[in-house]
């Protein structure tokens, strides 16, 4: 069973959340994952914008609930996580699969979409701020043909950005920006009190064609370059973009996330789509190369 927070005190939260980061390696190209694994490349620019010629369909999940729980770093073992926020599925807990998640219940605004979406909780000093939404993008990767993207194979996890930073993350991974506008930051700055701040991460979009995961959670994806996969990860999936919105438009100076700092911005995802409707979407909207708008405008009946 999941549990749900609201006020929580900041610093014993604080305090797991470090001991669970075991590196703290600065950011640079390689980014260094929960535990220490190193994501292979980064992209080659930032996404930034409107994306209006770029092949995609988007989803927009409401927010679920926060909890101490990772099911892909830490699963089975309830608590062991600094504090992230849930989206998408709704009963996401230490102990999920992506069984679990395609046969249960989501916020997402596409009822298909059963993923799991995750990512550290933001804080006020000692308050945990309620995300607003999250919006998922899933577009090619930067140059990548559309032809060639493969949609996200069943069972499949994975992780970007660095829970343990402590320096500057690339912006090409992890960025904050305020609503839908095109500055991107490496960690959270003042909207002006007028548009709401959001976290940006930028997922791996090559795959090893063989893993559903790996023992870092990072070595089974890389990202592409130049339009074009590595060799040691020759497939190319999904890129997914995942925003969390949260309700805040002024001063940062005193807002943290619970993996420590404001330079440890990562998310998760566990894929729960209903396989053949990911399927559908990445032949209609990606390899039919049109934007499909939230959800792909279409009900889920």
């Amino acid at each position: 069973m999941r549990r749900s927070f609201g006020l929580v005190p900041v610093i014993a939260l604080l305090v797991l959340g470090a001991s669970c980061a075991a590196d703290r390696d600065d950011a640079s190209g390689s980014v260094h994952l929960h535990n220490g694994g190193v994501s292979l490349g980064q992209p080659d620019r930032v996404i930034a914008g409107p994306q209006g010629l770029v092949p995609q369909f988007v989803v927009e999940c409401e927010y679920s609930h926060a909890a101490q729980d990772d099911p892909i770093v830490w699963p089975g073992q309830p608590g062991m996580s600094h504090l992230h926020v849930f989206f998408g599925a709704k009963e996401t807990d230490a102990s999920s699969t992506t069984a679990d998640l395609v046969a249960g219940d989501t916020t997402c605004d596409n009822q298909r979409d059963r993923a799991a979406y995750w990512a550290p909780a933001l804080m006020n000093g000692p308050e945990v701020l309620e995300p607003v939404k999250s919006t998922a993008y899933y577009r090619p990767g930067i140059d990548v043909d559309p032809q060639t993207v493969q949609p996200f194979p069943e069972g499949f996890t994975m992780v970007a950005g660095n829970s343990g930073a402590t320096g500057e993350q690339p912006l090409s991974i992890v960025a904050w920006g305020c609503g839908t506008g095109i500055e991107r930051s490496p960690i959270p700055y003042d909207c002006g009190g007028e548009r709401n701040l959001r976290m940006i991460i930028t997922f791996p979009d090559c795959w090893d064609g063989q893993n559903l995961d790996s023992a870092d959670h990072h070595g089974h994806v890389a990202y592409s370059s130049k339009g074009v996969c590595p060799s040691s990860h020759p497939v190319p999936i999904l890129q997914l973009q995942f925003s969390v919105e949260y309700g805040w438009s002024t001063d940062p100076a005193d807002l943290v996330l619970a993996s420590g700092g404001q330079n440890t911005g990562h998310a998760d995802f566990m894929n729960g789509w209903v396989q053949d409707v990911l399927v559908g979407e990445t032949q209609l909207c990606i390899h039919g190369e049109v934007v499909c708008g939230i959800a792909s405008g279409r009900t889920d009946s």
